[in-house]
């Protein structure tokens, strides 16, 4: 059995610009990848993600875009060593839904990680990332600054 979870948050911004916060590396830049990302995402592309508590820019492959509703995502998993069968990827699923007070509802799964312990370990540790970075997001989108500056390096 694969290992996956799931997180969401609301913001209290509109789909179209919550969904760019994602998909621009420049806005994405301002308040996840402490190390910078570069590339777009949009369906078929392999841009990089640098995270200073993580150093060394990630891969990572764009499987489908659909502006303004769902970006899907592969990217190694941090416990793909040699000795427990080599690497493999995860899939990220984000999707976007409008709410009828003008939020932004943001669901972020991952999945795909084995039924290890490296691979239970690897998913909590993504999850603890994915929920920051939704947090993240918040507060940058509704109150302009980044909550991650300095929190790593």
């Amino acid at each position: 059995m694969a290992l996956e979870f799931r997180v969401s948050g609301r913001i209290a911004k509109p789909v179209h610009e919550v969904f760019e916060a994602v998909a621009d590396p420049q806005k994405l830049s301002g308040y996840f990848t402490t190390g910078g990302a570069k590339g777009r995402l949009e369906t078929g592309a392999t841009v990089t993600w640098d995270f200073h508590d993580f150093p060394g820019a990630f891969p990572v492959t764009v499987v489908e875009v659909v502006k303004d509703e769902k970006i899907v995502l592969r990217w190694a998993a941090a416990d793909g060593t040699p000795e427990q069968g080599g690497s493999y990827d995860t899939t990220v699923t984000m999707t976007f839904s409008g709410l009828e007070d003008g939020r932004t509802l943001v669901s972020i799964a991952e999945s795909g990680w084995r039924d290890t312990v490296a691979g239970q370990k690897a998913s909590y540790f993504n999850c603890e990332g994915w929920t920051g970075m939704l947090c993240a997001m918040k507060i940058y989108l509704e109150h302009g600054f980044n909550f991650r500056l300095g929190f790593y390096k």
